[in-house]
């Protein structure tokens, strides 16, 4: 019998805890007796795995003092060894950077799987040390991997061309999968809070659900919001999720400078934000860069209309049932609209607030998908069709399958 052991940094409600959380709960309905490692455990977290999980540490490691965080790293690969040989895994899954380097210094002789969720290349343009890190890696300890996943060719490209990554014989694309019927059902639980069923019922609603991070660049939202929103009466910008104490400092004042107080709600973090995507008018995503953003395909499935910026090439394979070529204006998909990217070079939070022609083309782009129906008319037309490569049965059982 399959012994699986999954590893991730945190428990928060993100896409890679997210597609844990699915594999757990699939393999366990399998038969698998399965383990999951957070590197990091927090009262706030959303993502659990009850009896099965093991928490490394319950302190963040930005309550660590230096010394006391690199022992902390130094300790976790042996960790992980310790829980490997204990319960007997047979295949493990790490997600995302941090726990995909520690997962390949522990050594173990398991069927090793490593997943990556993001363009390495845009990430590393913020140069620290853990970004060094994880790039040294790509040529030196992911040689001990099985498998590596990447979650769109986009990334697997990148990882090649631009990264320098060593072992292109173990790297192989498989995209994220969704449990549609999951999804569903629980897009059909109700709002509990009236106030927040009101704000949706009432009006017509841009929604960003995600972390408010320099990832997501979420001022490029606002911005554009700020040019449609006098076109629509009702219109209302809700944004869910946390983040960086900076990101949403400087997206308080963003608000305000632009008058748009009474038209921005942010409702934090959500355990079940899927009634929310259900109700919501479109779905918007103005990230500077992402993999294969889960939010996509959940929108698909809740038959949600989306406008995202060209954040990645696996964008036009999650929106579009064939691929499309790069445009300097918007790209009509099946799903929604793309427009032009916003990345500059730069991942900080902006010094001034001029507005960008991409931002004129994003605001462009939300007037139309809020003023046509036939946008969510073709989603549903092509929904299964769109769906259909992100089946969770089928892509959980090709992780644990060698290449």
């Amino acid at each position: 019998m399959k012994k699986i052991l999954l590893i991730m940094p945190y428990g928060s409600v993100g896409g890679m805890e997210r597609l844990a959380l699915n594999f757990y709960s699939k393999y366990k309905e399998q038969g698998f007796e399965v383990k999951a490692i957070k590197i990091i455990q927090l009262p706030s977290d959303i993502i659990t795995f009850n009896e099965d999980e093991i928490a490394l540490s319950k302190v963040d490691f930005n309550q660590m003092s230096f010394i006391s965080r690199l022992l902390f790293y130094v300790k976790i690969p042996f960790v992980i060894r310790k829980v490997v040989k204990k319960y007997d895994i047979t295949h493990s899954i790490s997600f995302g950077d941090m726990a995909n380097v520690f997962s390949s210094l522990s050594f173990t002789k398991e069927y090793k799987i490593a997943s990556i969720h993001a363009l390495k290349s845009v990430e590393f343009v913020n140069k620290n040390f853990l970004a060094t890190v994880f790039k040294l890696a790509f040529k030196t300890s992911y040689y001990f991997f099985d498998k590596v996943v990447c979650i769109s060719e986009a990334i697997k490209k990148d990882l090649i061309q631009n990264c320098g990554y060593a072992f292109s014989r173990n790297l192989t694309v498989i995209y994220n999968p969704h449990d549609v019927q999951e999804i569903n059902r629980l897009s059909m639980i109700e709002i509990d809070l009236e106030d927040e069923m009101k704000l949706f019922q009432n009006n017509k609603v841009v929604l960003f659900l995600g972390r408010l991070s320099c990832q997501k660049a979420p001022w490029h939202l606002i911005k554009s919001f700020s040019l449609v929103v006098g076109e629509e009466k009702n219109l209302k910008l809700v944004l869910i999720g946390d983040g960086d104490e900076n990101v949403t400092s400087y997206l308080t004042q963003l608000v305000a400078t632009l008058d748009l107080t009474e038209s921005v709600v942010f409702l934090g973090r959500k355990s079940n934000p899927y009634h929310y995507l259900k109700s919501a008018t479109v779905l918007a995503l103005s990230s500077y860069y992402e993999g294969t953003p889960n939010v996509i395909v959940e929108a698909i499935a809740t038959e949600t209309p989306i406008v995202s910026s060209n954040c990645t090439d696996g964008i036009m394979e999650l929106m579009s049932i064939h691929q499309q070529a790069t445009s300097s204006d918007l790209i009509i998909t099946e799903s929604g609209v793309v427009t032009p990217n916003f990345f500059k070079g730069s991942l900080a939070i902006p010094h001034n607030n001029d507005f960008t022609h991409e931002e004129k083309l994003f605001a462009k782009a939300l007037s139309l998908v809020l003023q046509d129906s036939t946008f969510k008319e073709n989603l549903i037309t092509n929904q299964e069709q769109l769906l259909s490569k992100f089946d969770l049965d089928r892509i959980a059982s090709s992780y644990l399958k060698p290449l």
